[in-house]
């Protein structure tokens, strides 16, 4: 799907992340934002896709209500679509394509409104890392990955407003590192941005980048919206 046949279709991201914004920019999409407001905690599950995709659902399941809320309030406004990244889903990618959510009467016209949620979680010898708690436990999950190497798993979720369709994907991203000096290090938990991010990784930074070996996957991915996969979405949905 091109990004100039948008015009055919209105983009919701149900996400706050700049990385993620930026990213379906660069694809060429005109989108507006929104959040899900959901306690991320109380979903839990063994398998970092499947935690994944039932969190993007769940970020779908809560925006899809606050828009029928807003419907109810404002009979007159236009329907959205709302793209979910990130999605870990309990139900298999073939029942979640057949299943129709309901998303009320405020779909009224001709051109769809398509929703793209999302979620990520880091994964280091087995165990799911998610944002960090404290700076210490970001000073530990960056000494962990010095030589050595950890993966992230992210989902994408896409619903169809208009017509009910919602379908989710993970993808799953080796990164591996050379030795990241202590330095370094310190450098990173002071400025802080691994803080807001799963597993306190962050490969496109430039203090963390010269320490990159080999990515096997894509960068997009990494950064919480693998553009491959979201495209592969929001043309399905449509």
């Amino acid at each position: 799907m091109e990004a100039n046949s948008s015009s055919s279709f209105k983009i919701i991201l149900g996400s706050a992340s700049v990385a993620r914004r930026k990213i379906l920019a660069e694809m060429g999409y005109e989108f507006i934002v929104m959040t899900a407001d959901i306690d991320e905690k109380c979903i839990r599950k063994e398998k970092p896709e499947e935690l994944v995709l039932v969190l993007a659902q769940a970020k779908a399941d809560a925006i899809i209500s606050k828009l029928q809320t807003i419907n109810n309030q404002e009979k007159d406004a236009e329907p959205t679509i709302v793209i979910a990244a990130d999605t870990l889903m309990e139900t298999s990618q073939a029942e979640a394509n057949s299943q129709g959510l309901p998303v009320g009467d405020y779909i009224k016209d001709d051109e769809p409104t398509l929703l793209i949620t999302s979620d990520q979680v880091v994964v280091y010898e087995g165990v799911i890392r998610e944002k960090p708690s404290s700076k210490e436990e970001a000073r530990q999950f960056l000494k962990d990955y010095s030589g050595g190497h950890a993966a992230t798993v992210g989902s994408v979720h896409v619903t169809n407003l208009k017509t009910g369709f919602s379908k989710g994907e993970w993808d799953r991203v080796e990164i591996y590192f050379h030795e990241i000096p202590d330095e370094i290090i310190e450098k990173l938990i002071e400025e802080g941005t691994v803080l807001k991010v799963a597993g306190g990784l962050i490969i496109e930074h430039p203090l963390i980048l010269p320490f990159v070996k080999e990515v096997v996957g894509t960068t997009d991915s990494v950064m919480g919206l693998p553009k491959d996969l979201t495209r592969r979405l929001l043309k399905e949905a449509i």
